[in-house]
């Protein structure tokens, strides 16, 4: 649960396991933080993303509709969307975490981070990635490699900031006019340390 009086994203970041990778406490400084959700209905539904500085500053929020064929692909859908959208306005040196409402999405994204410090991508080989999301994967993996350095973390689809956005895009159509904020290139690093995690693993 988000600590009151403390950024959102950062604070559900901070709270939140990361499948695959140990969550010491000077991985929480993130330069950006970025929330997804895709949403699935039989009549079609949306991709929902939130980028924001650890100060709280939001930087842009998407509500885009969207007529993926499942929950899954829509999942991978936002986060390549989200993903796009934080390449537009980040420098490559920026350090990212990236909050997900779909557990296997988190655990492939930090998969994918340590297999690019393996030259042989060993840790790779045990990634798989749902039907019909194979595109969306190399566009997220390409994304992942052009940072300095990302961890996904999940949360609940409940705490997800972004899941009303893609539930409703329509509704929020609205914040894809709004303008983009400049980001606040380091600030994660030089802020407050979060709550130690020193002692705890990732799927504690």
């Amino acid at each position: 649960m988000a600590t009151k009086g403390r950024p959102q994203l950062r604070d559900l970041f901070d709270e939140a396991p990361t499948p695959h990778i140990a969550h010491p406490p000077h991985t929480h400084r993130r330069d950006y933080y970025v929330a997804t959700d895709g949403s699935f209905e039989s009549t079609g539904a949306g991709l929902g993303v939130i980028i924001e500085t650890p100060a709280g500053r939001r930087v842009k929020r998407l509500a885009v509709p969207d007529e993926a064929p499942d929950n899954n692909v829509a999942e991978y859908r936002a986060l390549h969307l989200g993903l796009d959208a934080l390449a537009a306005r980040a420098p490559q040196t920026a350090s990212v975490g990236i909050l997900v409402d779909h557990n296997d999405l988190a655990s492939n994204v930090n998969a994918a981070v340590l297999a690019g410090r393996d030259r042989e991508f060993r840790t790779l080989a045990e990634v798989n990635h749902p039907p019909g999301t194979a595109s969306h994967w190399r566009g997220i993996r390409a994304r992942i490699a052009g940072f300095d350095t990302i961890r996904a973390a999940a949360v609940a689809s409940e705490l997800n900031p972004a899941h009303p956005l893609a539930n409703a895009p329509d509704e929020f159509a609205h914040v894809n006019q709004a303008p983009t904020r400049t980001g606040e290139q380091n600030a994660g690093r030089n802020g407050a340390p979060p709550p130690s995690r020193a002692d705890r693993h990732a799927g504690d």
